[in-house]
């Protein structure tokens, strides 16, 4: 079993292994090849979200913005514009102080975005590409256990073999202890990968896996709350702009504020505040009516941080455990080693069956 899931899934899987490993430090890589993501800190106050969303729209003109985003004192803001339908996701940098276009960029033509659909979608249409991915990934969460089961020593004599590469043996022992010796120790990364990416792969799995972690419960899908139409507005300032004046103060000094502007007259005013923008999960999602202001409670994981319990901030936490973020920088960098030797573990396998295929004829 563990032989032909691994030949039937081992080029999907090490491409998704190797295209992890370039997203590992995707922000860092851009935070230093891009410059233009950096403004100079400024004794003034920020311009608020309508007018940066001016200058962004008359330097795409015809497109829908979709957030207005506030990065901290020394990085630039970003005017977000993005449509599924129309098939377009760019961002338009802009000094927050000033307001000055610093520059508009595809993300759908980015070097990352080309890894990330690789990761996501094997580069292929993505209601086909992820349907491969999310199966693999279950194929692979199989392997684990079933190579687990080869492993294991059956005797005493065989167990120091299990945990160390005979470096002076022939090139074939060496590979064969490659395989079994890394696979061994990163075997508990790999089902970590293997869970967090199987809650995006299957709607099944996310929903079993939340009732499971949370002892019952069932995980509510996202919605954002109604605005109720209002024939007047007694304000004179956008009500984006008037959101963002509330929640500012809110923000700590390096945090990112992101204010969503309504997609129809009874969407409400989505904002996002991250306190910590290396992660996603501790972000305080606030919803207010578009024309009372008011804010709106909800009642799936996507609110407020701290209304959420343990089982909804792991929930949360899926994303930055997949990436190692959520250890900082030596989880980042233990992700991308893992992530090499899991690429690495269909070589060495084929090499043991492709040697044996041979020694067998």
């Amino acid at each position: 079993m563990h032989l032909w899931l691994g030949l039937s899934s081992g080029l999907v899987v090490f491409i998704i292994a190797i295209t992890g490993c370039f997203y590992a430090f995707q922000d860092e890589i851009k935070n230093l090849t891009q410059p233009y993501r950096f403004v100079e800190r400024q004794d003034r106050p920020f311009l608020p979200p309508s007018e940066l969303k001016q200058v962004a729209e008359q330097a795409v003109p015809g497109r829908l913005v979709h957030a207005i985003m506030y990065q901290g004192q020394e990085h630039a803001a970003k005017v977000i514009f993005y449509s599924e339908a129309d098939n377009y996701y760019l961002f338009a940098y802009t000094n927050p102080y000033t307001g000055n276009l610093l520059k508009v960029t595809d993300e759908f033509n980015d070097f990352f975005r080309f890894v990330l659909d690789g990761h996501f979608y094997l580069w292929l249409p993505h209601e086909v590409g992820q349907k491969v991915v999310a199966c693999a990934t279950l194929v692979f969460f199989v392997m684990i256990l079933s190579g687990l089961f080869l492993w294991w020593p059956r005797n005493k004599a065989g167990r120091k073999q299990r945990f160390s590469v005979k470096w002076d043996a022939r090139w074939r022992r060496k590979n064969y202890d490659l395989h079994n010796v890394l696979g061994f120790y990163v075997l508990i990364l790999a089902m970590v990968f293997a869970i967090t990416g199987l809650v995006w792969g299957f709607e099944w799995f996310s929903k079993t896996y939340y009732t499971v972690i949370s002892g019952g419960d069932t995980m509510l899908p996202y919605a954002t709350p109604a605005s109720v139409a209002a024939t007047s507005s007694n304000e004179d300032s956008p009500a984006i702009d008037l959101v963002w004046h509330k929640l500012k103060n809110d923000v700590p000094a390096n945090g990112s504020i992101e204010v969503h502007t309504p997609e129809t007259d009874s969407s409400a005013i989505a904002v996002n505040i991250n306190s910590d923008p290396a992660t996603y999960w501790k972000t305080d999602y606030r919803y207010f009516d578009q024309y009372t202001l008011e804010e709106k409670s909800v009642n799936h994981i996507w609110g407020r941080y701290k209304e959420t319990n343990a089982s909804q901030k792991l929930m949360r936490m899926n994303y930055d455990i997949h990436t190692g973020a959520a250890l900082g920088m030596p989880g980042k960098i233990l992700a991308f080693c893992a992530s090499l030797i899991i690429a690495s573990l269909p070589v060495t396998g084929t090499v043991i069956w492709w040697g044996r295929r041979k020694k067998a004829k």
